[in-house]
Formats: C-alpha cells, structure tokens, sequence
C-alpha cells in the first residue's frame, strides 16, 4: 500500500487574491493621506502575477514620526509621487476590477480601505465599496482566539511562517498580508466558506472582536472607553 502525504484542498477563495496596503501620512482614518500603494494579485502558490505600485505626493507634509516608520519624506513624496487624485482614482479602479474576480485582502482592512474612501470623498471620485474583503487579523483573532501576545503583521507572518524581510513598505507588506491569508485558510477547516459568506462573518467577527476588546479596556480603568465598530469600511 502507497502512503501518500496528501495536502487538504485549499479554500476557492484563497486561489487567487488580491493583496492591498497603504502607507500614509498618520493613523487617524479621516485625516490621512496616501503616500505609498500596492495592489499584488497572489496565485494559489503565493507567487506575485501581476503587481501594482504607487507613490503620491500626499499633499500636504509627511510628519517625521510618519517618515520613521515608511521611509519616505515630504521631499521623496514631492519629487516621485502622482497627484493624488489621479493615484486614488487609479487605486481606486484596480481595486474594484479585481474584487469582481477575487477577494480583496487587506490586514487591518478598516485602516486601509477607510483611508482610502475619504482620500476618495476628498477629491470627488466614486469610493470603492470593498467586497468581498478577507481580513487576516480578524480571521486570526477568530480562530486562535487564545493566543498570547500581539498580532501585528510582523508578529503574525512570524507565526505562520510567511517572510516579510521590508516591514512598513507597502508592495512588502501586501504580499505578506495574501500569503498570510492563504496560510490562514489552509491550516483552517472553519475558513472554508463560501466567500460571500466569510465576508459577511468578519462584518459579525470584527465588532464582536471590537466590543470584547473595549470591555477588556473598561476594567482596565478605562471606563470611558469604546469600541471602534465597522468592517471593511469605517464610516
């Protein structure tokens, strides 16, 4: 008798994703600018079949505490970005061709697809309505609920052994954040589902997630603190 190490059949939907990252001016979701991009279609083995990058001059000064984490500057910005309303007009599209074949994969989604709806708003071009989305964080927060310590991107491309060698560059963390949904999907059972209806979980998954979250912070004297609510799209 042949013994045969068969591997399970990967979800339908992990085949083939869409990867997408910003790197921006700051972290407040309203206020934000786009400075770098990525859009990195993943085949079934997490190969990279088609890649699109970005550079924008945001418009306005990149903070030093923004530069210290991506890299690029006000001047860098200035020198080799697109007008941002061409950038997110392009983004834009490619994101909303994409997604009508494959999920959307964004790790931490509500931060980069918010960012990028009211770069959107601000510059009058129709916002993308993001769907279907998978979202590692809120997946890995689903089915290992349990696991001590943070679950960053570098932390968790650690733990599911996926290289990411550039953190905080957008094509680098793109790529890792598709490979990290595919390994996701492949050591978890539970995870396939059709994808419209995973998608319609994480709505469900993250807001719970959320909501425990800020109960944790309450009795941490927090007591004020909320839950910030909305998946993919924080409005």
């Amino acid at each position: 008798m042949l013994d045969f190490d068969f591997e399970p059949e990967a979800p339908t939907w992990s085949k083939r994703v869409a990867a997408f990252d910003l790197e921006t001016t700051g972290l407040d979701l309203a206020t934000a600018r786009i400075v770098t991009a990525c859009v990195a279609v993943l085949d079934s083995a997490g190969e990279v079949e088609v890649l699109h990058e970005f550079w924008v001059n945001p418009g306005i000064d990149i903070p030093q505490s923004a530069s210290d984490v991506h890299g690029v500057t006000t001047e860098m910005a200035s020198l080799n970005g697109m007008a941002p309303e061409i950038a997110i007009a392009q983004i834009t599209a490619i994101l909303s061709e994409l997604q009508v074949a494959m999920p959307l994969v964004a790790f931490n989604a509500p931060y980069d697809f918010t960012i990028l709806v009211n770069e959107a708003k601000r510059y009058q071009i129709e916002p993308l309505q993001p769907l279907p989305v998978i979202d590692p964080l809120v997946l890995d927060r689903r089915v290992d609920k349990y696991r001590k310590g943070k679950r960053n991107l570098v932390v968790m491309s650690e733990h599911y052994g996926v290289e990411l060698t550039d953190a905080h560059n957008s094509t680098a963390d793109a790529v890792a954040a598709g490979r990290l949904a595919q390994q996701l999907a492949k050591k978890y059972p539970e995870l396939d589902l059709p994808i419209a209806d995973l998608h319609a979980a994480q709505v469900k998954w993250s807001d719970e997630q959320a909501e425990s979250f800020a109960e944790f912070m309450r009795k941490q004297n927090r007591p004020d603190f909320r839950a910030e609510l909305g998946w993919p799209v924080r409005v």
